[in-house]
C-alpha cells in the first residue's frame, strides 16, 4: 500500500505542467519569446482569437499578469495580450531603441573603445547589467551598451 501511494505521488508530481512546477514570480518581470512562432491572444486560452503572430525569437517582453499557464504580456511597441507560458523564456533580451546607431563598447565606460554599432530594433541577449550598462550579445558579437538605449532592462537594474 505504501509503495502504491509513493508511485501515485510521483506520477502526480510528473504530471505538473512547466508553469505549475515553477514558483510564481512577482509581476511585472522581463522575459523573451522563446518560439519562432508565438501567438498573442485576446484572452488566456487557445479558444480566444489571436491578435498578433510573433516570428522574432528572443524579442523581449514584459510579463504583467499570470493566470495558470498564461501570461499577460506587453511587447516593446506597447501591444498587450495573452501568451502561453511555453512560448516564453526567462532568457533576458533587449531591443535597441532611441535615435541613430547605438555604440557597443569594450567595457562599461563611455571612454572605452567602440566594438561595433547596432541599429535601432536590433535584438540581442543581455547577460549582465550594472551601473546603467549591460553586456549585449548579438549573435555572438557583444559589447556594453547604455541601458537608456535598450528596452528590456530598467535603469539602474542589476542583472547577473
Amino acid at each position: 500500500m505504501l509503495k502504491r501511494a509513493a508511485l501515485l505521488s510521483v506520477a502526480c508530481a510528473l504530471s505538473l505542467t512547466t508553469a505549475q512546477a515553477q514558483p510564481q514570480r512577482e509581476t511585472p518581470y522581463m522575459a523573451s519569446i522563446a518560439s519562432g512562432r508565438a501567438m498573442m491572444r485576446t484572452g488566456p486560452a487557445q479558444t480566444y482569437p489571436g491578435t498578433w503572430l510573433y516570428t522574432r525569437r528572443d524579442l523581449p517582453i514584459r510579463v504583467l499578469r499570470i493566470y495558470h499557464d498564461w501570461r499577460y504580456i506587453e511587447d516593446p511597441g506597447g501591444t498587450k495580450g495573452w501568451m502561453l507560458v511555453s512560448l516564453l523564456s526567462d532568457q533576458r533580451t533587449g531591443i535597441v531603441t532611441g535615435g541613430g546607431l547605438a555604440e557597443l563598447r569594450a567595457s562599461p565606460d563611455a571612454a572605452s573603445g567602440v566594438r561595433f554599432r547596432a541599429e535601432v530594433n536590433v535584438v540581442g541577449r543581455i547577460s549582465r547589467c550594472a551601473n546603467n550598462w549591460c553586456y549585449f550579445d548579438v549573435h555572438g558579437r557583444g559589447g556594453y551598451i547604455r541601458t537608456d538605449r535598450l528596452w528590456g532592462v530598467a535603469p539602474n537594474e542589476t542583472v547577473r
